[in-house]
């Protein structure tokens, strides 16, 4: 190798690099430079000496950056194949540019140093400490060369420790070597941090206020800062001895630097790391020195002087950091308070509060939502609460929650000091306004935990704040509303007002009546208060939803006073039919449905929650409601419907079957005589004279107001909605005494199970062929030729409603429109919306009807025929969207509810071919969807995100789980009922996913698990689906199917005699799953769990599986052979279950998949070297240990 080759090859690099970061190469010539570098990496065997003459100072920085990158590609990907001596050269190079090769701590560019220190970090790994001992001694003699070099040396152990202990990217075994050594030796690398900080940071206040010094105070200042970061990186993990060494040096140099603006940042972020620590008590107990009057001093004057400042980026930063600091400590107050530790409230606790109340009180609204998670730990805190300091702090937070619930603050305003700071931290209001919402949940939480601890003072403030609204004038402000002149909009003045106070009140009231004795209430005040509200007028209906919701808040009382109920439900009934404009003929707003809403749920939850007060006013209640519906234009159907079922709730209070039935049939007389007239007859059972009766084939000329039909379409969902609120509502005495007494109690079913029988199933039974014949109907206008049918306004009458399409996309609703549009802007929307809620309704009341009529509807004669033959018609025109509400609202109530004894003559037949037919379904989705990713053709793609094909990838997999949830429902545990009932599931789509995923042991089989997996189509259907739903493309589908279902499915059909191939198919769709979903860490937990555990159980019976195993990419066939001989020898001990375990995982490795990212990955080989935990050390000098190159051990870098 010659001097001129190295020149000439280094001249070409130049040339290259410099093509390649010209912005005015072209594309080709820059393909072509960038080709020839990565070539001359990969190949040129002089590599060590060009990445040296590149990296000279005398480079331009660019040059040097490349020269140095490829001796780290030297170093990670060469090093194992390299001579001794080459090594030596190339380490003690690198040692000489930290020492002489690089420009001054200022000059240097951040991106040189940081390739220095990585090239430096690669080799410790690689050799540290068995070949390299001397390595921390060089690095010191380093640093002692000047600001520079230290500043190098910082940056060096920092990477170490990030590689090494964060990231952990390099094996275990040299992982612990390294770890290790570092413990060992931390005193002393402690003490070299904190030097370097204290030498540094003295230097550089000396040298600050001279003008003459500013660059050598700048270069202290520098190493100043590096040394806080390097700290960061190692106080997270080392033991909290050396973090307490010294009475708290560490801590105590921290708190000085909170006040020098220059170092402040990182002095907050190592004190927060410090002080946010776990680990055992008695070791946290020292971090209480933090309460001590020098700490508390710097920290609340760093916080002041901060604040003073205005708002600068860096200040706030720095605030934000100072309040996680206060909120840590608070955390360890707590934990250590009250346990065996010993450690006393300090005596600045106080001052504590004091300073963690100015945060709360700070304009930002990000601060103030800080520190609500510590405030309730102190509200809730055994010993802390009865302290006399915290409850006089108690009325003052309750303060600070009246301002910090009014919901001002929105980026793109300018109405209150918090916009300025929410410009900061949130992106857009939409933004703003998540975090908003989900805050202000939060300072519910804390507010009534502060009113447990004095509830009374929470009650006066929201006597006076609602005394006080109700008297001040209405302040529209700028934005009015659309609704009508003069009218709050959400964001208008009064309304956020209005809005904040009544969330206050709802909480602290509520709490007041949770905590209190009875004897100590104040109910004249309460009853004060209700009858100002209830006096109070307003024609603003975002206004008075929040008067309503006061009612409902303030209605407690009204158990202490019954005479004023009257009055009550006066109120709540002129708030059903309220309008802005009376008889006016524009739709709707939605703010003036929500009160009208509002006032029918405040009504049925007045009656769900105190039957027993309303009862006695039942008959003025019963002619309200009467005289409302009388007038078929005045109300909606869904608020018709409301009010039956308000009384309905109260009829439950009769506990006289007679009665209650006989005033169920008054009340459904109207209904029963619609549904079963003959024309509704012939409606219900026709789609053409359905889609004919409901306008649907109408062309319309004014979308906005002409409606022909809407009177037919009311009448429907009025019968539809009254069936529903019933079958819902009307139930039997809970106690079985008075359940007896009644007339409800029939006697026992054969399992035990008490039978009741509900007033209402006459009633019901009687209309429900007509439902039936309803859902048949609807579900054949899915038919191709009853779409064509439809009239061209309504060509889209059957698609989803923009709303849900955007909830299952994702995508936010504009936060103004919400409240100002009509519910449905045109005749074809209503159509929607129509066709939407009436087929969930249906399903809903199927859902119900199990639960409500019990035996009385399992036993109708032909059920499952029935349902077949209606519910699961035409399932394969019906769309994805309307199929999901149906297995969620009606299958899966219904079966969830079925008593055994009806399992064979009802579920399983009706389960049988469903379960057939979602499998044949899925299957042919997850295809169609498959062979689109395959293709995935430019052109075919659409730009936009609302395309129809995201929409509908979206939809299969959001049914995907919902059939999964139904089979693991049935099949294998009750648990699913709770986690999939919200409505969450649309657009969540990356839940949190537990990455050490095992499942539970005892996940059995439920009692129509046994009987569905005893039918041989069912069976069949089930545990297909099961295992070929591993390798469809829904993360969250693959790890609950595979925790929870496939397992207990197999263990059942295992002692049957299983066809080998089934055994193979099995097994291999594990292993499919593993390449679609190995590379999220929850799904491939579970899936290696899974196939561990199908080869362990299966393995000594079917030798096939071992010949899926060979087939796997890289298998290693002797280790393989180790683990079959292991586990086909029944003398052999057992090795530990996770033993055998992880090795499994390593034979299967091959058909792990792994993320895109990672795919063309070089990998990187470190060697481990010989261990440094012998039993005997042999010492050092005297016996030379043979490495893999046999060369000596401690001989590679002498110092």
């Amino acid at each position: 190798m010659s001097a001129e080759q190295v020149s000439g090859l280094c001249e070409q690099l130049v040339k290259a690099v410099t093509v390649i970061m010209d912005p005015a190469s072209t594309q080709r010539y820059r393909l072509e430079a960038l080709k020839f570098c990565e070539e001359f990496k990969e190949k040129c065997p002089i590599c060590v000496p060009c990445g040296l003459k590149l990296a000279e100072k005398t480079q331009t920085a660019i040059v040097r950056h490349f020269g140095l990158q490829i001796l780290e590609h030297v170093v990670k990907y060469r090093w194992n194949n390299m001579p001794r001596l080459e090594k030596v050269y190339l380490k003690n190079n690198v040692m000489g540019l930290i020492s002489s090769g690089t420009q001054s701590i200022l000059e240097e560019e951040s991106h040189i140093k940081d390739v220095l220190s990585r090239i430096v970090v690669e080799m410790i790994k690689r050799e540290w400490p068995q070949h390299w001992p001397d390595m921390l001694k060089e690095l010191d003699t380093l640093s002692k060369q000047g600001e520079t070099q230290t500043e190098l040396v910082m940056f060096i152990l920092l990477r170490l420790a990030e590689d090494v202990v964060t990231f952990q990217t390099l094996p275990t075994q040299r992982r612990r070597d390294i770890q290790q050594t570092l413990t060992q030796n931390m005193e002393k690398i402690f003490s070299f941090l904190l030097n370097a900080l204290q030498q540094n940071v003295n230097k550089y206040r000396l040298m600050k206020t001279d003008l003459a010094q500013e660059p050598k105070a700048q270069a202290n200042c520098r190493v100043g800062i590096a040394a806080l970061n390097t700290l960061a990186g190692y106080i997270d993990w080392v033991a909290l001895s050396h973090i307490t060494a010294d009475n708290c040096k560490l801590l105590e140099m921290l708190c000085l630097l909170l006040n020098e603006p220059e170092l402040q940042v990182g002095a907050a972020e190592c004190l927060l790391i410090a002080v946010s620590r776990k680990g055992k008590l008695e070791d946290r107990k020292p971090l209480m020195v933090l309460f001590g009057d020098v700490a508390m001093h710097c920290i609340l004057s760093a916080a002041q002087t901060a604040d003073g400042e205005g708002l600068v980026e860096k200040h706030y930063v720095f605030l934000k950091r100072l309040c996680q600091v206060l909120c840590a400590l608070g955390s360890q107050l707590c934990a250590l308070l009250g346990s065996d530790c010993d450690v006393e409230t300090p005596a600045n606790f106080g001052k504590y509060l004091e300073s963690f109340l100015a945060f709360t009180t700070h304009p930002s609204q990000f601060l103030r939502s800080s520190t609500q998670i510590t405030w309730g730990a102190l509200f809730r805190h055994e010993v802390l609460s009865h302290d006399p300091l915290l409850l006089a702090v108690v009325p003052k937070y309750l303060r600070a929650s009246m301002t910090n619930l009014v919901k001002v603050g929105f980026p793109s305003k300018a109405d209150s000091p918090s916009c300025e700071y929410s410009r900061f931290d949130f992106d857009s209001d939409e933004d703003f306004n998540a975090f908003f919402n989900s805050f202000r949940a939060q300072q519910g939480e804390v507010m009534r935990m502060a009113c447990r601890l004095d509830p009374l003072t929470g009650f006066q403030m929201a006597g006076e704040w609602l005394k006080y609204q109700l008297t001040a004038p209405v302040d529209p402000g700028p934005m009015n509303s659309k609704t009508g002149e003069g009218l709050c909009s959400i964001f208008s003045p009064s309304f956020v007002q209005w809005d904040a106070m009544t969330f206050f009140s709802e909480s602290v009231i509520s709490q007041m009546f949770r905590t209190m004795d009875k004897d100590e209430i104040p109910v004249n005040d309460g009853i004060d208060l209700l009858q100002l509200v209830l006096n109070f007028e307003t024609k603003d209906p975002l206004i008075l939803s929040c008067v309503l919701t006061n009612v409902s808040a303030l209605f407690p009382f009204v158990t202490y006073r019954p005479e004023y109920l009257p009055q009550v439900l006066s109120k709540l009934f002129a708030s059903v039919t309220f309008e802005v404009v009376e008889e006016s003929k524009a739709p709707r707003t939605r703010a003036v449905k929500n009160v009208r809403r509002h006032a029918c749920s405040s009504i049925i939850k007045m009656c769900r929650d105190y039957p027993q007060l309303v009862l006695p006013n039942f008959e003025m209640l019963y002619n309200h409601v009467k005289q409302l519906l009388s007038n078929e234009l005045l109300l909606t159907q869904m608020e018709k419907c409301a009010l039956m079922e308000a009384l309905v709730l109260i009829s439950n209070q009769f506990k006289d079957y007679e009665r209650q039935k006989a005033f169920l049939e008054e009340l459904m007389a109207p209904v029963a005589g619609l549904w079963l007239s003959p024309e509704m007859q012939r409606v219900l059972s026709d789609p053409e004279a359905f889609i004919s009766y409901v306008g649907a084939d109408n062309k319309i000329a004014d979308p906005v107001l002409e409606d022909p039909s809407g009177l037919n379409r009311s009448r429907i969902s009025f019968c539809v909605y009254t069936i529903l609120g019933v079958v819902k509502r009307a139930r039997w005495p809970a106690a079985t005494e008075e359940a007896k007494a009644g007339g409800f109690f029939l006697g026992y079913l054969p399992s035990g199970t008490p039978m009741y029988r509900n007033p209402c199933t006459e009633q019901v039974l009687k209309l429900f062929d007509n439902l039936l014949a309803l859902i048949r109907t609807h579900n054949n206008l899915y038919m191709p030729e009853m779409v064509a049918r439809l009239g061209d306004t309504f060509a889209k009458a059957l698609d989803m409603l923009e709303v849900e399409k955007n909830a299952i996309l994702g995508l936010p609703q504009p936060l103004l429109e919400l409240y100002d549009s009509p519910v449905y802007k045109t005749v074809l929307e209503r159509m929607q919306g129509f066709f939407c809620t009436l087929y969930d309704n249906c399903f809903h009341i199927l859902g119900n009807a199990g639960p409500s009529m019990q035996q009385d509807f399992y036993t109708v004669e032909g059920l499952a025929t029935q349902l077949l033959s209606s519910a699961f018609n035409n399932l394969n025109n019906i769309p994805d969207y309307r199929l999901r509400p149906m297995l969620r609202v009606f299958v899966k109530p219904l079966v969830l509810s079925c008593p055994s004894e009806y399992y064979e003559t009802l579920v399983c037949p009706m389960l049988g071919p469903l379960f057939t037919y979602l499998h044949l379904r899925l299957s042919q989705k997850w295809q169609v969807i498959n062979q689109r990713s395959m293709l995935c053709e430019d052109d075919a793609a659409d730009d936009n995100p609302e395309s129809q094909e995201m929409l509908e990838e979206q939809l299969v997999r959001l049914l995907t789980r919902e059939v999964m949830d139904l089979a693991t429902v049935c099949c294998v545990s009750k648990k699913g009922v709770e986690q999939n009932t919200t409505a969450a599931v649309d657009g969540d789509d990356d839940e949190a996913m537990a990455t050490e995923v095992t499942p539970p042991a005892n996940a059995e089989l439920t009692e129509l698990g046994k009987c569905l997996m005893k039918q041989e189509d069912v069976c069949t259907a089930v545990l297909i689906t099961a295992y070929t739903s591993l390798s469809w493309k829904d993360t969250l589908s693959c790890q609950r199917t595979t925790t929870q279902l496939c397992w207990p499915l197999l263990k059942q059909v295992l002692p049957g005699n299983l066809l080998p191939d089934a055994v193979s198919w099995f097994f291999t769709s594990v292993l499919k799953g593993l390449q679609v979903h190995g590379q999220h860490d929850g799904c491939m937990a579970a899936l290696v769990h899974l196939a561990f555990q199908i080869y362990e159980a299966l393995r000594p019976r079917y030798g096939e599986l071992k010949a899926v195993m060979e087939q796997i990419p890289d298998i290693q066939l002797d280790s393989l052979e180790q683990f079959d001989s292991k586990l086909l020898n029944p003398t052999l001990q057992k090795v530990a279950d996770k033993r055998r375990k992880d090795h499994f995982k390593r034979l299967i490795s091959g058909c792990i998949g792994k993320p895109i990212g990672e795919q063309f990955r070089k990998e990187v080989h470190i060697r481990n070297l010989p261990s440094l935990f012998k039993k005997v050390k042999p010492s050092l000098e005297t016996d030379v240990l043979e490495n893999e190159d046999g060369e000596g051990f401690n001989v590679l870098f002498e110092p």
